[in-house]
């Protein structure tokens, strides 16, 4: 087996996870970390699939920036209840 093989299917494995993870967790900031991480392993998927400009788009907008703003969404629902 190829190692390039074994590597993407390894990140797609602990992406369905990590996004499993995310879906029944019943913490809030734990699922939107585990939804990050999930962006995260899938922009490394991208690189492995030779596109670096999906998957530095993937890791800015998908991981960093979303993350970011579900955080910020978080702590003003928190904060006006």
């Amino acid at each position: 087996m190829d190692i390039s093989l074994f590597l993407l299917i390894s990140m797609a494995a602990f992406t369905i996870a990590a996004a499993l993870f995310a879906v029944f967790t019943k913490n809030t900031t734990t699922a939107i970390l585990s939804a990050g991480v999930s962006g995260l392993f899938a922009s490394v998927i991208y690189v492995l699939l030779a596109a670096p400009d999906v998957a530095m788009t993937e890791a800015s907008i998908g991981s960093g920036l979303t993350t970011f703003i579900f955080f910020f969404a978080l702590k003003k629902i928190r904060e006006e209840s």
